[in-house]
């Protein structure tokens, strides 16, 4: 049976004509390294490899699925410093239950993000068995690959950034790399189980017990701006990684790239995907968590989200749909829904992956959207149109919301408004 709706019902109130939208382009501050490989490898010396490596150690270096603009070229010059040492490096596929929770899922995902064998100049490991190396003095227990743990060293590189699922006082980085991203399947459900509220506990105390055994030669964290370019590498040793990571977050969530108001009616997603979040669409860009029990930020706020498109690098995993109140028919029909089903089962939270409502075409959802607004004149409507939620340099907003605009140092340009234009399909042009 179809999901979905031909076309919009009768008896919704439609706008009598479409909105007139105005391109805006934000400008955001922008650090940004101009040599990337010299700043990896300078921050990778300052752990001092050569002195504490055998000849021909084997060394894990972890490869993870968040959308790391730069992640090719760092992760090679990190494979050729470790050569340069002396060491034989290996990549392991660390993104816990991702890829569907299976060895192809995995290496199909890193492949999407360009992070093959060939391009880094290592082989690659995508094994989902796990060892245990200990047990937190909460009870947690330290789950790793298994191929890691067998290696004389692991090195963590990993993106500082806002998590998905929970706020402070950290969130994704090699912490997390350590204790959800090595752990694979059961890792990441042990980790999600604990709810927003314990979680960043539970991912400390695992990490300081990966840490405890051993095996960690260190760190390198990676520090994006808002145009998801690398703004900086910092190599951190082992027993510094949880204290210098919570340092460096405020500096990662001030980074973030940002709608250009807090309040909107309607908020249009062109694409979601896990190549942009972990849900789909960042949680800290739309202001929507959807986790039961956890209070939804005052701002940003909008009344009514739509996602138009899933991007072809998640493969099918539309984890964070139910963030969205409409979509389209192209998106569900793109559904993995084991792939999707597992993420989300994994993670806990299970309204993310529940179906918006559904209607054949762009046009449609946008208008059933708006026909649930109730508003009293359509065309005064705040909208806020981005292409993703991680590229939001150049976004459209509705008529309406440009001189509020006026004055804002982050506005760079606006455009002259033309009406919300779709082709013959019904696709937002």
């Amino acid at each position: 049976m179809a999901i979905g709706v031909e076309r919009v019902p009768v008896g919704i109130r439609l706008p009598s004509a479409m909105p007139r939208m105005v391109r805006v382009h934000q400008r955001f501050p922008r650090p940004r390294l101009d040599d990337i490989p010299a700043a990896v490898r300078t921050e990778l010396r300052r752990l001092d490899l050569r002195t504490r490596l055998r000849p021909r150690a084997r060394i894990a270096v972890t490869a993870g699925s968040r959308g790391i603009r730069d992640i090719v070229p760092i992760l090679r010059t990190v494979v050729d410093e470790l050569r340069t040492a002396g060491a034989d490096p290996l990549l392991i596929a660390a993104m816990g239950s991702h890829g569907g929770g299976t060895d192809e899922g995995q290496r199909r995902l890193l492949e999407h993000l360009g992070i093959t064998p060939a391009a880094v100049g290592a082989p690659l490991s995508t094994s989902m068995d796990t060892v245990e190396l200990g047990r937190t003095p909460s009870g947690f227990v330290a789950y790793c690959d298994r191929v890691a743990a067998g290696c004389d060293g692991i090195l963590a590189v990993n993106r500082i950034k806002p998590h998905t699922g929970f706020s402070h006082p950290f969130g994704s980085g090699v912490m997390k790399m350590l204790g959800v991203g090595l752990g694979k399947a059961p890792g990441a459900a042990q980790i999600h189980q604990q709810g927003p509220g314990q979680m960043a506990g539970a991912i400390r105390e695992i990490a300081e017990c990966v840490i405890g055994s051993g095996r960690v030669l260190g760190g390198l964290a990676i520090l994006e701006n808002a145009y998801d370019e690398t703004a900086r590498v910092v190599g951190i040793a082992p027993d510094r990684i949880p204290a210098e990571e919570v340092a460096l977050f405020p500096e990662a969530r001030a980074a973030m790239p940002r709608l250009p108001v807090d309040r909107m009616d309607l908020l249009i997603v062109d694409e979601v995907g896990k190549n942009f979040s972990g849900t789909g669409m960042d949680v800290n860009v739309i202001g929507r968590w959807r986790i039961a029990g956890l209070a939804e930020p005052e701002t940003p706020h909008a009344e009514r989200i739509v996602a138009l498109r899933l991007s072809d690098a998640s493969e099918g995993n539309a984890q964070g749909i139910g963030l969205a109140d409409f979509t389209t028919r192209a998106v569900v029909d793109r559904i993995d829904f084991t792939a999707t089903y597992l993420n989300c089962i994994v993670s806990t939270y299970v309204q993310r992956a529940m179906l918006p409502i559904v209607m054949a075409t762009e046009r449609d959802t946008i208008l059933a959207a708006f026909g649930s607004l109730g508003l009293p004149d359509p065309l005064r409507a705040r909208i806020v149109r981005a292409p993703n939620t991680l590229h939001l340099e150049d976004v459209w907003v509705s008529e309406p919301l440009v001189r509020e605009l006026e004055g804002r140092p982050h506005i760079a340009s606006v455009e002259s408004p033309e009406p919300m234009r779709f082709d013959d399909g019904g696709r937002l042009c």
